[in-house]
């Protein structure tokens, strides 16, 4: 036993009030508009818009990525030296608060850039933007480790935050595309989308920063980092359940931002209405609100990993169906985009609360009681989970250029190879199936849940 294991159980099993996890939340709102926005609109913008063809498009989004690997575990030992010097993460959230800056100027590209100009002032202002995130969502994210609370109600305190995020998505989801100028976007329409969710986001931001000075004072402290640097890297890297968790989350995250990236293609190329968009948005986003209380439910039945490898499972059967395309007929597709949405709520309750479930267990077993700071995991999560998010854009983007799709500004309407258009449907149906069922496999390697939950 450790000290860990000797404390209270009243302080391990501590009950979070619902103020201080409402504004905990509440930082996601703005968190789930750059999750989603830039991965919505940002590959369209580029070969729709600015004329960038698909694999330098897919490549201005994916090099900005690269940074992100080793930027956002040096972020997170940054937030545990914070932790232990200040007793909080606070400077590197308000730090953050500075990301709706670069959001509005990623979309407000001079009117004289077109090709690979334009691709580079996108590249720049998305790395300075991943950068703002990092300091803002590894700190964010450490919370739930920070806190001596149990087993489910660390999956809780991520469910309110689930809600508030499928919020932020749905509602950035649904008006970006319409802000934009819907069926006719123009370049003055991103600019005016960007500033208008600019200023929702740092409000946001703003109020969970608050929010989380609540929430830690409302629940008893976990015990500091006992190190950092390169070591605590080492030491996550080499604890086998955080690799397997972290690598099939990359996995569900190169898929998930797959198929955000190709909504607008899949609509306009394959449904032939551009104005689906927002449709499948919603119907991709909007079951989380309801069925985040319901993945809780079965979480606390059967645990997380048995409801997270029955959500791959589902997603991966809804993205067959959507490789059917048109013949499937309209209320079909719309179903399956809908089963993938209900998906998605599961791989991102139930992942996000299992993190501080490795990350208590690494801390009981290792040799010095402090163990590895929450920040320095969290860190190399984030990472993975930046990652995802080009590494699935880019993939779209080069099952376009294999298919020759041809790109164009705004107002252009070229016509599209048939290669092409199969590559849409492909690659939003067929190419997410075969990823998740990878992830699926991956994330049977962790064994970890079955002893978490027991000892909680």
């Amino acid at each position: 036993m450790t000290g860990l294991d000797r404390r209270p159980a009243a302080a391990t099993d501590a009950t979070l009030p619902r103020g201080p996890l409402a504004g905990f939340a509440a930082g996601s709102l703005g968190m789930g508009i750059w999750v989603t926005v830039p991965g919505l609109l940002l590959l369209y913008f580029l070969t729709d818009v600015l004329a960038v063809g698909p694999w330098l498009a897919g490549l201005a989004l994916l090099l900005p990525k690269i940074a992100d690997v080793l930027l956002h575990p040096w972020v997170g030992h940054r937030a545990d030296v914070e932790q232990t010097r200040r007793g909080d993460r606070r400077r590197l959230l308000l730090l953050g608060c500075v990301l709706p800056l670069a959001f509005a100027a990623l979309f407000a590209v001079p009117g004289g850039l077109t090709g690979a100009p334009a691709a580079a002032w996108v590249a720049v202002f998305f790395i300075a933007g991943n950068l703002l995130f990092a300091a803002y969502q590894v700190p964010y994210l450490a919370t739930p480790a920070d806190l001596r609370i149990g087993y489910h109600e660390r999956t809780r305190l991520m469910a309110f935050r689930m809600v508030v995020l499928t919020l932020g998505i749905l509602v950035s989801g649904l008006l970006a595309p319409l802000l934009t100028g819907g069926d006719a976007a123009t370049r003055g329409g991103y600019q005016r989308m960007g500033v208008v969710l600019a200023v929702g986001m740092l409000v946001a931001m703003l109020v969970g920063v608050a929010g989380i000075a609540r929430l830690r004072g409302s629940a008893p402290a976990a015990a500091a980092a006992g190190h950092g640097g390169w070591r605590a890297l080492r030491t996550a890297l080499r604890d086998r359940q955080f690799r397997w968790l972290v690598t099939a989350y990359l996995a569900m995250s190169t898929t998930t931002h797959l198929v955000l990236a190709g909504v607008p293609y899949y609509a306009e190329y394959e449904l032939r209405a551009p104005r689906l968009t927002t449709v499948l948005v919603a119907a991709f986003v909007a079951p989380a609100l309801l069925v985040t209380p319901v993945w809780l439910a079965v979480a606390r039945r059967v645990g997380k990993q048995r409801a997270l490898l029955g959500a791959q499972g589902a997603f991966a059967a809804g993205s067959l169906v959507l490789a059917v395309g048109r013949p499937a007929g309209l209320p079909v597709l719309v179903a399956a985009v809908a089963v993938l949405g209900v998906a998605f709520a599961g791989m991102q309750l139930l992942p996000f609360s299992m993190l501080p479930d490795v990350i208590r267990a690494a801390s009981t077993t290792s040799a010095d009681a402090g163990g590895t700071g929450a920040g320095t995991y969290t860190g190399v999560w984030t990472a993975t989970e930046a990652t995802g998010a080009a590494l699935g854009p880019y993939a779209y983007a080069l099952c376009l250029a294999v298919g020759g799709f041809v790109a164009s500004t705004a107002g252009e309407s070229p016509a599209q190879p048939d290669a092409a258009l199969a590559a849409v449907r492909y690659g939003f149906g067929l190419l997410p199936a075969v990823a998740m069922l990878a992830a699926l496999l991956l994330q049977r390697r962790y064994t970890l849940d079955a002893t978490a939950r027991a000892t909680s």
